[in-house]
Parts: C-alpha cells; structure tokens; sequence
C-alpha cells in the first residue's frame, strides 16, 4: 500500500520537538539516525556541530501514519525556512511505482536527489515541484515483493 506522510524539517531541535510529539502520541521512534552516522559522500563532510543532528527520525501516529522529520545541514544546501519547512513523503509498494511517481511530480521541477539506492538501503529521491512544493519519494527496498 502507497502511504502518504508529513515530513518535517528543523533548524537544529528535531529530536526535542519529536520528544514533544511522543509526550502526546505516545508511541516510539523505530528509527533514530544522526548526522555523524552517514558515510563521506562527494568529498562533502558532515561539520563537527551537525554531527549530532538527527538526519532522520520517525514517529508512528496510526497504523498508516507517522511523522517523519530532520535537522537541516547548511553543509548539504539544506536552509531551513519556518513555514516551508516540511515536505510530502510517499512510500511505494514497488522500485517502479517509485520512479513514476518522481518522475511525473518532478517534471518541470528541481531534482535535490535522484532516484537511487541509499547508504541506509531504501529506493529514495527528493525534489521540489514545479509549484515549490518539497516531495520524498522511497521504497523500501527490504520489503518482501
């Protein structure tokens, strides 16, 4: 099943803010990863002050939802802008339905990250749209299909 969620960005307090939303959802994060777990990539690394900054955390709200968020890296042309912060995150069932979704959303758009298999293992790629809406677009390649 196709799921669609918010994703948010922050400008350095993502794990408190989730902290926030765990004291009132209740629940727990199946996935919290810091910036200083990342692998080098182009020659770009990570700065000493990011390093603890969450590169991505989640938290269930339903069986089909969850909030997703991350600090933003001036180091990777991240810019956090309050009120633009946040992007639409869908998860496919299939590599192909991923690629279609990119593709068709993305055209005429800004490509931040193409289609491709990540460090973490997942299909992924983001974008802005060609109304300056920000998307994600993953599947999860460990899935059984």
């Amino acid at each position: 099943m196709t799921t669609v969620n918010v994703y948010l960005t922050f400008k350095g307090n993502c794990e408190e803010a989730f902290n926030f939303y765990k004291s009132v959802f209740g629940g727990e994060f199946p996935y919290v990863g810091r910036f200083k777990e990342m692998p080098p990539m182009d020659g770009c690394s990570v700065p000493e002050e990011d390093l603890e900054k969450i590169m991505h955390m989640s938290l269930p709200i339903s069986a089909e939802t969850m909030i997703m968020g991350s600090d933003s890296s001036e180091a990777f042309g991240q810019v956090t802008t309050i009120g633009n912060n946040f992007s639409i995150s869908i998860t496919t069932d299939s590599k192909e339905e991923a690629d279609r979704l990119f593709n068709g959303l993305s055209e005429g758009g800004k490509v931040a990250m193409p289609m491709d298999v990540t460090f973490w293992g997942d299909y992924f790629g983001m974008f802005t749209d060609k109304f300056d809406i920000n998307w994600i677009i993953s599947f999860a390649t460990n899935q059984n299909k």
